[in-house]
């Protein structure tokens, strides 16, 4: 087993187009669980700068799970902040 294997997940928009993702950290807080996701073609785009997304895990009406973006801009700026953090600690960031 490859322990260095990324956790992969394919989403679906309304549109009905597949995007995938890497998963890249979840947290859980008071507020709920949320991901950090980096889609698949920039994760191999070397021009990137890193950018991705973070989305709320929701329980739809039929009990099934599923991703909602945050439209709360200070809720988001905290979760960026707390991914930020622990993306420096994993892979040793020292940006000054």
């Amino acid at each position: 087993m490859n322990d260095f294997a990324a956790d992969l997940l394919t989403l679906t928009d309304e549109d009905g187009i597949e995007m995938e993702f890497q998963i890249l950290d979840t947290i859980e807080t008071d507020e709920g669980t949320f991901l950090a996701l980096l889609p698949v073609e920039e994760a191999d785009d070397e021009d990137e700068n890193g950018a991705y997304y973070i989305l709320k895990e929701e329980i739809d009406e039929n009990g099934e799970s599923m991703l909602a973006e945050i439209e709360d801009e200070a809720l988001l700026d905290r979760l960026a902040e707390i991914f930020q953090a622990h993306f420096d600690e994993m892979y040793g960031e020292d940006d000054e």
